[in-house]
């Protein structure tokens, strides 16, 4: 199965589990909140934030696809929201679809009724939303000066425009970790690359290094592979290079497709793939992978948690997306969890404090047992070690790197404009480690040379739309 197929096999699977929901706009049903929240893990209180004023408007509207507040099919309270609650906030939820989500938001801040007040960060919020006018920056709620936010500026640094900020980084999520069977490892005599990572020596030559045995050592009419799922994009980000890069004193963005970083990136995968140690095609879990005699299963933390999560006897392990061995750094690509602040939004109080309880859930210290409680709950054959894992690949000790190439227009980062299935990005990530439908294989200069003009039009159009645009 080609790579288009691939993604089509994973969208329709995140549809299914609700990351990416369907349906048109509508409330949350009775149905959803017919339920008593789970109150097995208590949240102590904060005295940190302040509570919202009295005479401010204490409830904020949320756009989205999946509800914040407990649902019957996530009935578990977040430790955000119990904050907010206790300082007086309430969240109302409009429900949308993933297909729908931005059209409705745009119809929203264009009539002027029911805007939204936050509306969840994904990569094409910036730079090419904002300029079209969506979201106002935040500069007047958030202090990145204040204690609880100086470990998220630099972060926050990557995200302005005409020197403000539009994104506040609230916490973090590794966007794909490498999930293996450690009885397989162990079975086979192959390094446990946990070990390898405890150690500093998780690179992409240790990992190819397993890879290659494993599949080498396939007994008779067995056909091994090496890794399947989502890691092309996060193997060459572990350079430290993006495909599009922003030259802040200029206020422009800028293709950075001819960095030579990214092209031994492209040539690593591009072997990986020529030596037969990448699975295409869509596997739906872990579980299913290892079953398919795959070693690692590169996916975000969803696709090993709750219902994917080991299983009684189950023996798992996940480590970080290896380092690159010309320059070994500690880089995450992150799925960051942020909310634009929506145009036109007046609720200024309430979202600061929403903001504030997000951060402070995800980042005090205080709240790091109250969120390993909770998790583990839920995930009861998780081990420490892989949690710890986990947690420290989000860390002030990682870069969290984002690739503006996403976020520059909708022609090279929103699916729908490309193939419904992929957007044009994956495809300059992703088409030199993969074969078409007739079984070749391009080269990366090949695929650079396929895309560039289109790259370089759209950020040209983008860095005239900024020029133009006052925040």
């Amino acid at each position: 199965m080609n790579y288009k197929r691939y993604i089509a096999g994973a969208m329709a699977l995140s549809m299914a589990l609700g990351i990416a929901g369907c349906g048109s706009s509508a409330s949350s049903s009775k149905a959803e909140d017919d339920f008593s929240a789970t109150e097995n893990v208590k949240v102590a209180d904060t005295e940190t934030i302040e509570a919202i004023p009295e005479n401010a408007e204490k409830e904020i509207l949320y756009l989205g696809e999946g509800d914040i507040n407990p649902t019957k099919g996530n009935p578990e309270k977040s430790t955000e929201l119990q904050l907010f609650e206790s300082k007086g906030g309430s969240i109302r939820f409009q429900q949308t679809s993933n297909e729908d989500r931005f059209d409705n938001l745009a119809a929203a801040i264009t009539a002027n009724k029911d805007i939204p007040d936050i509306f969840k960060y994904e990569w094409l919020a910036f730079p090419s939303q904002v300029v079209k006018d969506m979201y106002q920056p935040i500069d007047d709620i958030v202090d990145f000066d204040a204690p609880l936010w100086s470990s998220a500026k630099e972060t926050a640094d990557q995200f302005v425009l005409n020197g403000k900020h539009y994104v506040a980084p609230l916490g973090y999520t590794a966007s794909a970790m490498l999930c293996y069977d450690k009885d397989i490892i162990d079975a086979e005599g192959l390094e446990d690359p946990y070990e390898l990572y405890a150690n500093g020596e998780w690179t992409w030559s240790a990992w190819e290094e397993i890879m290659t045995s494993y599949v080498e050592n396939a007994p008779a009419d067995t056909e091994r592979y090496g890794v399947n799922g989502f890691f092309r994009a996060h193997v060459i980000q572990q350079t430290g290079k993006k495909l599009v890069n922003f030259d802040m004193d200029n206020n422009q963005f800028v293709s950075n497709l001819n960095d030579p970083d990214i092209e031994k990136g492209q040539d690593f995968l591009y072997n990986l793939m020529k030596n037969g140690l990448i699975l295409n095609g869509w596997v739906g879990s872990a579980r299913d992978c290892f079953n398919d005699n795959c070693l690692f299963y590169a996916m975000g933390e969803w696709a090993y948690t709750g219902n994917q999560s080991p299983k009684d006897g189950e023996n798992w392990g996940v480590v970080p997306i290896p380092e690159y061995d010309d320059n070994q750094q500690k880089i995450t690509t992150s799925d960051m969890t942020a909310f634009m602040w929506v145009k036109g939004s007046t609720r200024k109080d309430a979202v600061k404090c929403w903001f504030e309880c997000v951060r402070a859930a995800k980042t005090d210290p205080k709240y790091e047992q109250t969120n390993k409680d909770k998790f583990m709950e839920n995930n009861p054959n998780w081990t420490d070690e892989m949690y710890d894992t986990k947690m420290d690949v989000v860390s002030d000790d990682y870069l969290m790197i984002f690739d503006y190439a996403y976020g520059a227009s909708s022609a090279l980062g929103d699916r729908k404009q490309f193939d419904g299935n992929q957007c044009l990005v994956d495809a300059l990530y992703g088409e030199a480690s993969t074969v078409n439908e007739e079984g070749n294989q391009s080269t990366w200069t090949q695929v650079r040379e396929k895309y560039s003009a289109t790259v370089d039009s759209e950020l040209k159009e983008l860095n005239n739309n900024i020029a133009k645009y006052k925040g």
